[in-house]
Parts: C-alpha cells; sequence; structure tokens
C-alpha cells in the first residue's frame, strides 16, 4: 500500500459519518477514489429505495478523497460546492460512488462521481456529482490540528 493511499484510508477511518452508513473505502489514489455502502434499512425512504442523502454522502466523500489524493502531503480537504443530479431510484442492496478529479489546480479542485446501485448482478447509475474543493494547507492544518482553519474561497 502507498503512503497516499495509507494516509487516506486512515483519515476515512476518522469519518463517523461513514462508519454509521457502514462505507468502506475500497480504492484511493491517483485522482480517484470508490466508496461502497450497504443499502441500510435506516438509510432507506419512504418508498424503499436508498434514500438521496445516502447516495449523496458517499459521492461527496469519494470525490473529496480523490481529490485529496493529488493535493500535498500533511494537506487536508474541504468541499467548497457540489451538486448533484438523480438519475433512478436506489434499488437494491448496495451503492457504489467512483470518483475522479477532472482538474487540479493550486488553490481549487474540480471533481465528479457517479452513485450506482446494485441489485441482483445489475448496476445502475442513480445519481451524478460535480463539484469543488479547496485544498487546506499542511501549516493551516499544522496550525490547529484540524481543517476548521481553512481559509474562506474568497480570501487569499
Amino acid at each position: 500500500m502507498s503512503d497516499i493511499e495509507t494516509r487516506l484510508r486512515e483519515s476515512f477511518g476518522r469519518q463517523t459519518m461513514m462508519q454509521t452508513l457502514g462505507a468502506q473505502l475500497v480504492t484511493a489514489g491517483n485522482g480517484e477514489a470508490r466508496i461502497e455502502a450497504p443499502i441500510l434499512e435506516s438509510c432507506r425512504q419512504q418508498h424503499g429505495y436508498g434514500h438521496a442523502g445516502l447516495s449523496f454522502s458517499i459521492g461527496d466523500t469519494a470525490a473529496g478523497y480523490a481529490a485529496l489524493s493529488v493535493m500535498p502531503e500533511g494537506s487536508e480537504v474541504l468541499t467548497a460546492e457540489i451538486k448533484m443530479n438523480l438519475l433512478a431510484p436506489a434499488r437494491g442492496d448496495r451503492l457504489v460512488a467512483s470518483a475522479r478529479v477532472v482538474k487540479a489546480g493550486r488553490r481549487l479542485v474540480v471533481v465528479t462521481a457517479e452513485v450506482t446501485s446494485e441489485e441482483d448482478g445489475r448496476t445502475r447509475s442513480v445519481a451524478l456529482l460535480q463539484g469543488t474543493m479547496i485544498p487546506v494547507p499542511p501549516e493551516d492544518v499544522a496550525a490547529t490540528g484540524d481543517a476548521s482553519a481553512a481559509p474562506s474561497i474568497g480570501r487569499s
């Protein structure tokens, strides 16, 4: 396992939301990340489909780890904005979010993610996400011990 993948997996392990959802970081590195999560009974909407909040949570997180994988050592990442298009109901037992970096800049990283559902051996696209991530420089993380001191986007 590479140093980057180890760093990403350690970070993912601190994500209590992902633990609550039963999500796992399957792969991460080189501007890509894949997260899988079961569609738990507690994560279904009133019609029995996986809730859009589950799709958003794992899609956003996969996009964040794809972005973090291309940032300098010691950096952290925050979502500046992200949107989601719902394509179909999340039927099945499991969702998979596959994300990749579209363009990595010094101050902004544009990302995209696709969330698919798996049911009876079939895969179906249920959501597309596109967003912008901001790197939190190592010196900002080191100053506070976390990413909460991240600069706002409009501030230099």
